[in-house]
């Protein structure tokens, strides 16, 4: 599993108010989301904007509709005071092997665990990944995905952007430089206050999104 940027999976844009979020985006990068589905497990839903032909921008908000979380929604969605980039996630084919490797290291990427999501014409998307709840070193680490035979989500959302690059800061930006390449990833990672920030080529120029 060699991470450089053509195999990040996507980038996780979280919101307490997903169609605010989806109307911010429009205006800074020139595209508008289109509305992915819901997810029944987290009580969350989500908007998709293709960043390359197998990488995307998720932008994840709350689902208000009945019934009400049993659990915290991930990410903090009902407390964030701002929309922000909130973590990131990588396509894998061995995820029991990733888990076993970050295990190794004292990094905990939780279970393997199946996710599914109806789409608005009805159809289901499948995957398996890591544990999006764990912590992760605040979200600097990714999460891991497999689509399996899915089609990939980037290829049916609105199209126009591109993901030049991507940089994770963190206090602890050596341990976490370790930790990737441990996991097969090369990433950018420097240090500073935790933050993600995304150069993206978008119909209104390079944009940077944190």
């Amino acid at each position: 599993m060699k991470a450089s940027l053509p195999t990040i999976d996507h980038l996780v844009y979280a919101s307490s108010d997903l169609q605010d979020a989806i109307r911010r985006l429009e205006a800074l990068l020139g595209v508008a989301a289109a509305i992915g589905g819901q997810h029944p497990k987290w009580r969350t839903q989500n908007a998709l904007i293709s960043l390359g032909p197998q990488t995307y921008l998720e932008i994840m908000g709350p689902d208000n509709s009945p019934p009400d979380p049993q659990s915290p929604r991930p990410f903090v969605l009902d407390e964030l005071a701002t929309p922000r980039l909130i973590t990131w996630v990588v396509r894998g084919d061995d995820l029991e092997e990733t888990v076993a490797i970050a295990r190794r290291e004292g990094l905990d990427l939780g279970e393997i665990q199946p996710g599914s999501r109806t789409k608005p014409d009805g159809s289901v998307l499948r995957w398996k990944m890591t544990d999006l709840t764990k912590d992760r070193k605040g979200g600097a680490i990714p999460y891991f995905i497999d689509w399996g035979h899915t089609p990939h989500p980037a290829a049916s959302a609105p199209a126009g952007c591109r993901l030049q690059e991507l940089t994770i800061f963190h206090p602890e930006a050596e341990r976490i430089s370790y930790l990737l390449s441990k996991l097969g990833i090369t990433q950018k990672v420097e240090k500073g206050p935790l933050a993600l920030e995304a150069t993206i080529l978008s119909p209104k120029g390079h944009i940077v999104l944190t």
